[in-house]
């Protein structure tokens, strides 16, 4: 069930004349969490505030008390709807001075409404920070704007929020209307947020579900609803299913995963979300490791016990998200290859049903399963690095076997993304698809017709399974969810590097408030960043892993941070994105998304003489770049741009630098070389920052 949307709701008039000991036992009633001291006193403190200073504006407005924001898996304390203007309250009772985390928790509610809300699309969006027992010399009340009508947060205390009201009431063009029919239908309205998928995992680990946080309706819902009546139907007769669920970038694949993953989770039902993306698995492991151990504080603090320690929280968490190569390793313990088969060690186990030998869980979710070893690369890997010679399986037929050897009844998801492969030795759906006919011909397989239109199998291929195919066509997802602003980035990204200039740039000219934009220069993307960045919105710095020139603009793609810290953490931190100063390539954001992106484009990719392809290189020493020949690997540095292009949820600068005119020249940055590039892209309609 949905969470309520608020706790408590009135008009300005009936709040002002209604006891606070009435409007504090709504709100316990409706609370979901054990109550304690510190949260009614924080709500008397709140109730009390705000009869002392909104007495100016009966008939003029509403309240909304402890109202929902799903996506962010909180509730803004208060929300006063004055005037048609939404004036959103963060108390901090127990604080004594403004927090800077606190500033951007208030400004990241007052976006996220105005992001996601329906209602809130026309409004304008005043964030208020009230620590109570500031000082008045700490208080501010600049009301600086973006063109969202989204404005900075104020800051507050006790006796000065009646004035910061007022004043933003005054300064600010309005009409003083009221109606309260009007206030409760914004604040009832269409609420259909795209979280990150940090954002999400760490949402549905909070036991919220798809729908809450998410877009309602849309193709992740039904998809998300098919697999689970697939998982049901397979729990219910005892059958074995393969499950492909495919889409485009962004479309939300990672997160029907997680959500399959931690739903059979919570109901007691083992299921694991698998994936051979490093970087995906350490950001989403350490997020929920984090949000774990702030919740558990809480619990703890309420329950006058010791809180959980970070082992132990992460420990819970890996129960449900692992890499793939472990839980690979797991289940190799106790085997051996005997002819072409994995088969127990005589001794090591009981038996076949021994529950060592058994996966424990049910349900195995593989994530960018396309992306899973050929034999040929899992025999390398396991004669190299376990000793294991002649391993007789690819990837997705050890995986399949594995999850063969439940007695009774299991899963394999296998969610596929197509134009993403960025390493060699990858399988791609066709091993998947021979796998099942060579080993698994009494399992179900599940999947879209949209496979055959992808180009990712053939008719001969899917022939290979068709008396065990049942088609499911809302196993595809058609819309990309990663840009809230604009769901076509993709379309645009696929067309660019088609070299389709005429198609990209009518699609470009679709983006709507999607902001793509380009620069000669590092320092201008860099302000213009910063320019669009609020709250705790990610911005960051982006590069082809070949993209080596670009250390002549301080790019240094050969130093890769700690992607963890890249990701997680916030301004204060000089390892955070936000800072500006350290670069990921396309092996470190492939499935992880940021806000806003600065992708600097080398050399490495660029059009040929006559402008009719793309020429591909590496630089193999400190002066020259070397041809990529090989269709494989030309193919693999096309996707490392298209990762790398479709990162940002907001908007994108992408800088091509100006390339060498000293004399000597530079050979390895040769002006012609960029200048292609540059007026490329100017060609298909992407403006400069100064236009």
């Amino acid at each position: 069930m949905a969470a309520k949307r608020f706790y408590f709701s009135s008009t300005i008039t009936d709040f002002i004349g209604k006891p606070a000991d009435e409007i504090v036992g709504a709100l316990a009633q409706a609370y979901t969490h054990d109550i304690n001291r510190e949260t009614t006193n924080s709500w008397v403190e709140e109730i009390e505030t705000l009869k002392a200073c909104l007495s100016p504006y009966k008939e003029r407005g509403s309240l909304y008390f402890e109202y929902n924001i799903p996506r962010m898996g909180r509730r803004a304390d208060v929300i006063a709807v004055i005037d048609d203007i939404v004036f959103i309250l963060e108390y901090k009772t127990a604080e004594q001075k403004f927090a800077r985390d606190a500033v951007v928790q208030v400004w990241d509610y007052a976006l996220d409404l105005k992001n996601f809300q329906e209602g809130s699309r026309d409004r304008i969006m005043i964030p208020i920070l009230v620590a109570p027992h500031e000082k008045n010399s700490h208080c501010k009340f600049d009301l600086k704007h973006f063109e969202d009508n989204v404005y900075e947060p104020q800051m507050a205390n006790a006796a000065r929020l009646g004035e910061c009201i007022e004043q933003t009431l005054q300064r600010i063009p309005h009409t003083a209307t009221f109606s309260k029919e009007r206030d409760d239908q914004w604040a009832k309205s269409g609420y259909e947020p795209t979280p990150t998928i940090i954002e999400a995992a760490v949402a549905l680990y909070e036991e919220n579900t798809v729908e809450d946080i998410t877009k309602h309706g849309g193709d992740i819902d039904k998809a998300a609803d098919e697999l689970n009546r697939i998982i049901e139907h397979c729990r219910s007769n005892n059958r074995k299913a393969i499950c492909f669920i495919t889409g485009v970038p962004g479309a939300g694949k990672t997160l029907i995963g997680l959500n399959t993953a931690i739903d059979q989770f919570n109901r007691g039902e083992k299921a694991v979300y698998l994936s051979g993306n490093f970087p995906l698995v350490e950001v989403l492991q350490e997020a929920l490791t984090r949000d774990f151990i702030r919740r558990e504080k809480i619990k703890a603090k309420i329950e006058h016990r010791k809180a959980c320690t970070k082992e132990e929280a992460k420990s819970k968490v890996k129960a449900f998200i692992q890499m793939i190569h472990h839980y690979r390793d797991l289940y190799l313990e106790g085997t051996e290859v005997v002819g072409n088969q994995i088969l127990p060690i005589e001794g090591y186990f009981q038996s076949h049903t021994d529950k060592a030998y058994i996966p424990a869980e049910h349900v195995a979710i593989f994530d960018e399963a396309q992306r899973a070893w050929t034999g040929t690369e899992l025999k390398r890997f396991m004669r190299e690095k376990k000793g294991i010679q002649d391993f007789p399986y690819s990837e997705p037929e050890y995986l399949i076997s594995c999850m063969d050897r439940q007695l009774d009844w299991g899963v394999v998801v296998c969610l596929v993304g197509n134009g993403q492969a960025i390493n060699k030795g990858e399988a791609g759906l066709k091993e998947w698809i021979e796998s099942i006919h060579r080993s698994f011909q009494s399992w179900d397989v599940y999947m879209s017709e949209y496979l055959l239109q992808s180009g990712d199998i053939t008719e001969e291929q899917l022939a290979l399974v068709k008396h065990q195919l049942i088609s499911k066509e809302d196993l595809h997802l058609k819309m990309s969810m990663r840009s809230f602003r604009s769901e076509k980035v993709s379309i645009f990204v696929n067309q660019l590097l088609a070299l389709q200039k005429e198609e990209a740039k009518a699609t470009l000219k679709e983006l709507g408030d999607y902001p793509i934009v380009l620069t000669r220069s590092l320092d201008d993307a860099k302000r213009w960043l910063k320019a669009h960045n609020r709250g705790s919105e990610r911005m960051g710095l982006l590069a082809s892993s070949k993209a080596e020139r670009l250390k002549a603009i301080s790019i240094n793609v050969r130093y890769q941070p700690d992607f963890v810290h890249w990701f997680l953490e916030d301004d204060s931190d000089i390892r955070s994105s936000n800072a500006l100063e350290d670069t990921l390539t396309e092996f470190k954001v492939q499935g992880l998304e940021i806000d806003w992106a600065c992708v600097a484009w080398d050399a490495d990719l660029r059009l040929n003489k006559n402008h009719t392809a793309w020429s591909h290189h590496q630089l193999r020493s400190g002066t020259n770049w070397q041809n990529i020949n090989k269709e494989e690997n030309k193919e693999y540095q096309i996707n490392a741009y298209r990762v790398l292009l479709t990162r940002a949820r907001q908007g994108m600068v992408i800088v091509v630098p100006n390339g060498d005119h000293g004399v000597p020249p530079d050979e390895t940055r040769k002006p012609e070389w960029y200048d292609g590039i540059y007026n490329y892209l100017k060609e298909i309609g992407i403006k400069e920052i100064s236009e």
